[in-house]
């Protein structure tokens, strides 16, 4: 029974110490863990926020075009938008040699294999290749060139002050941004509730502010994996890092349902919405800290250097 219960405490260490900053500070030095230094928050960019947005806008467009059949509760109170779809669709039917007697039936792909034919490549959840990892995440198909976003972090986003513990406890996927915004990447449990709760609060009618499907083992955007992509090892270098984006407040809003975060406190959403309103650009707004909430949502990205994520 002793030796049970210490196996136990043991396996819970060793998950835990890399939360732990006295123990990073000790073993930061002796881990030879692959490390990038970043002096200042801006100069956290391996590639600029308008590929990732550029890159965001192709992959949740080419999700809704699959899913077009189902979006007519928003269509109905967005008809220019509606145009535009249709107009994109009927070009890639065309462009498919689809008949005109076809023209009423839409082939419908799963999500992986719209992000192959979008981006080249598709990610999926599997056994980790890191010995005593657990879930990792692959490239499953296609090929990743450099500089690439791969994956997003889901998540409820906490602001400093904003209360966590309870979810916290024995969690291993909360992330901490550079600016001290945390992020409850977990699937479950406390985490998976509080999630859900915020999402269908901060639901407007028929449009979703943001994707909860990362939640169960079929995700509607197939990025939204990034929390069980593993650190390195002695054996194997880290093949991705994180890149912070605040994804702006212009983002087409039926685009929206497949970001995977929500702000915990909808005061931050709702503060970032009318100061948007009063027309201040995005730049004046993150600088303001002690004035203002953030005016834009927050969401994370891993970049990859090569092919294979362990």
């Amino acid at each position: 029974m002793g030796w049970a219960l210490l196996r136990a405490l043991r396996r819970r260490w060793a998950a835990y110490k890399y939360r732990f900053v006295p123990w990073l500070a000790l073993n930061l030095r002796r881990q030879g863990r692959t490390l990038r230094y970043v002096p200042e928050s801006s100069q956290d960019k391996i590639i600029s926020d308008e590929d990732v947005f550029e890159t965001l806008l192709k992959t949740f467009k080419a999700l809704f075009l699959n899913d077009f059949s189902r979006q007519a509760d928003i269509l109905a109170l967005l008809p220019e938008v509606k145009c535009q779809y249709l107009e994109v669709l009927t070009w890639e039917q065309k462009r498919s040699k689809v008949t005109s007697c076809n023209h009423g039936s839409q082939q419908v792909f799963s999500p992986e294999e719209v992000l192959l034919n979008t981006l080249g490549f598709t990610v999926g959840r599997d056994q980790s290749s890191l010995v005593s990892a657990g879930t990792g995440v692959f490239v499953t198909k296609g090929f990743v060139p450099k500089g690439t976003v791969v994956s997003m972090y889901p998540g409820t986003v906490y602001r400093k002050h904003e209360p966590i513990f309870f979810q916290s406890l024995g969690n291993p996927f909360i992330f901490r941004c550079i600016d001290g915004i945390l992020i409850d990447g977990n699937d479950k449990g406390l985490s998976r509730s509080v999630y859900r709760s915020c999402r269908r609060r901060d639901q407007l009618g028929p449009f979703q502010m943001s994707d909860e499907s990362w939640l169960t083992a079929a995700p509607q955007n197939p990025l939204a994996v990034g929390q069980y992509v593993n650190n390195c090892s002695h054996e194997k270098a880290a093949n991705v890092c994180y890149q912070e984006f605040d994804v702006p407040e212009h983002f087409p809003i039926e685009l929206k349902q497949y970001l995977p975060n929500i702000f915990y406190n909808h005061d931050t959403e709702r503060s970032a919405a009318n100061e948007g309103a009063h027309g201040f650009p995005p730049e004046v707004c993150s600088s303001c800290h002690s004035q203002r909430h953030q005016a834009r949502r927050r969401t994370f990205f891993k970049l990859l250097h090569c092919c294979q994520m362990n």
